[in-house]
Formats: structure tokens, C-alpha cells, sequence
């Protein structure tokens, strides 16, 4: 069997057990056909060809790991139905590298950034300046993937109900995601805009768009980003890999999301299945890892300790 149709069984039986694969996985597995050759036999992929894909030609990164558990879960799959003999997996493993640490903006940074949209760049561009600035509000205001806000259509976005329906997002499923009121009156400023420069109004039509009408590509969306993040100057000084980027406004919403639960004493632990279930996390584990720990949360935590510890001294 060759490798693209083993790849494209495993799939399917992975979907069938309730457990698909998100697309960036299937990315994965898209990518190492290219690399091996989607007509070559399974069988017949040496373990030098497995290595060579695993490396790629950057620096060591979490990603090797992340490829080489999904073709861990291939091949376990297809020793199992008799496609091959054994697993070309290497059995030794590079160390681990440090965990990406998302970057975490101030109030001053999108402040900056914000005001930054509508001087950064010459007036007749591809992404305008109030589209540009409507893309990062929604972001950080709603905690959304990049790729669910450029997804939006027009009968995604319920203005009036004050609410926008994400569709098949990275596992497949559907979800609602109300919006407070200055969010939802951010995305009716663009609306008016947007049927101002007579741009389509179909259910179907992109909610953002470019001055030519088409949909904002994210390629066209990070490059002015990087152009407005160096005007801005917001960058790194921790010598991190990357610079600040535009899914860093996910992580900096829930974050700040529960250090406003610890201040206004809500019941953390409580709501944090509904913050899962907003961000559209299918795990709570998934919505941890955008918990980044800062002063001001640590500061927080240990306050509302003393209080619990406090308490139990006094009622002993």
C-alpha cells in the first residue's frame, strides 16, 4: 500500500473512533507525503528518509516532537493492520527543547499598536487601516485563532444579537461567541464602513475584506502586522526565537480574562470549563497552556491564598 493511501485510511479511522485529527495535524501528514512521495509503498520509506523529515532544515524546535508523535500513532497503526513490518521511527529522541513562551502585551503595547494602524503605512494598501485595526480588536477583545476571524462571513456576524458563529474551527466543531458591548459596536463601526465602500453584502461574502473586495489572506494580515509591530516598537528583549505575533493576542485575552476573575473573587477553578468552551478548546488542559503565569496573577493567587489560609486560622 502506498503511502498516501495509508495515510488517507488512517485518517478516516481516526475520525470514525471520535478522535480526528485537527487540520494542522493533517498538514503534518500532507507535508510527509510531499517529502516521501505520496505513490512510494509504505514498506519501502527508510528510516534515513523519517530522520531527514523530522529534522527539516531549521533549528531543533517543539515541532520535531509534535511530527514525531503523529507518525508515531501512523505507524503504530499500520504495524498493526499489517502494512509494514516495523516502524522507521528513530527509537532515540533529541532532548526536549525550553516550551515556547507566548509574549503577553501591555495595555500600553496595544495602545500603541492600535493607534499605530492608521499611521504605519501609506494610504492606498492592500488592508486598511480600519479593517486592520477591526482584525485586532476582535482578536484580543474575543480571544479568536486568526484563521476563525478571517474565516468570519457576514452571516457569521449576528450584530444585533451581539454575537458571531465560529464554523468548523481546528477541531471541526461549531461554537457561539457573544460579544460585549464595545466589541459588538467595534464590529457594526466596520460593518457600516465596509457596505459604505460598497463592498458585497451577500451572507456568503467575507466579513473582512481588502480594498480590492477579496477576503484578508493571513499572509497579507502578518506582514502588515510585522510592519505595524516594528512602528509600534513592540518587541521581545528575552531573547526569545520569535517576535510578538498575532496568535499572542489569544494568550494575552485569557490571561488577562482570569486575572479579572481573581480580582472580581469569582470561583477560578468554576469557570474555567467556560472559558474553555469559549475559546473552543475541547480540553481544559488545552486552555491551561494559554494561562501564562505573570506578576499580577501571581500577586492575585497568592492574595486570594492568604485570605483562604487567613480564614481557616480564624474559624480553626
Amino acid at each position: 500500500m502506498n503511502l498516501q493511501t495509508s495515510v488517507s485510511h488512517y485518517l478516516k479511522f481516526r475520525q470514525t473512533l471520535g478522535n480526528g485529527l485537527d487540520h494542522s495535524a493533517e498538514l503534518v501528514f500532507r507535508l510527509y507525503c510531499r517529502t516521501c512521495g505520496p505513490e512510494t509503498d509504505l514498506a519501502e520509506i527508510r528510516p534515513e528518509q523519517v530522520r531527514s523529515f523530522l529534522d527539516g532544515k531549521g533549528p531543533l524546535t517543539t515541532y520535531w516532537h509534535r511530527k514525531h508523535n503523529l507518525l508515531l500513532g501512523f505507524y503504530r497503526y499500520a504495524v498493526s493492520r499489517g502494512h509494514v513490518n516495523q516502524s522507521p521511527l528513530p527509537i532515540l529522541l533529541p532532548t526536549r527543547p525550553e516550551p515556547f513562551v507566548p509574549y503577553l502585551y501591555t495595555r500600553g503595547e496595544l495602545g500603541r499598536l492600535l493607534e499605530g494602524t492608521s499611521k504605519f503605512q501609506r494610504n492606498h494598501v492592500k488592508l486598511e487601516a480600519h479593517t486592520l485595526r477591526a482584525i485586532l480588536l476582535l482578536l484580543y477583545g474575543a480571544g479568536l485563532r486568526v484563521s476563525e476571524a478571517l474565516r468570519l462571513t457576514l452571516g457569521d456576524v449576528n450584530l444585533d444579537q451581539s454575537l458571531i458563529v465560529i464554523r468548523q474551527t481546528k477541531f471541526r466543531k461549531t461554537r457561539l461567541v457573544p460579544l460585549g458591548d464595545q466589541l459588538n459596536l467595534v464590529m457594526a463601526q466596520y460593518a457600516a464602513r465596509r457596505k459604505k465602500d460598497g463592498h458585497p453584502q451577500t451572507d456568503e461574502g467575507p466579513f473582512f475584506v481588502l480594498r480590492s473586495r477579496a477576503a484578508v489572506g493571513r499572509d497579507t494580515l502578518e506582514a502588515a502586522f510585522a510592519r505595524l509591530r516594528s512602528f509600534a516598537e513592540v518587541c521581545r528583549t528575552d531573547g526569545a526565537r520569535y517576535q510578538p505575533r498575532l496568535h499572542d493576542l489569544r494568550h494575552t485575552f485569557a490571561s488577562n480574562r482570569l486575572l479579572a476573575w481573581y480580582r472580581e473573587g469569582e470561583d477560578v477553578q468554576k469557570l474555567l470549563p467556560h472559558l474553555a468552551t469559549y475559546m473552543g478548546h475541547v480540553e481544559i488542559a488545552s486552555t491551561q497552556a494559554y494561562l501564562t503565569i505573570t506578576p499580577e496573577l501571581l500577586q492575585e493567587a497568592s492574595m486570594r491564598f492568604e485570605r483562604y489560609a487567613l480564614g481557616e486560622v480564624c474559624h480553626g
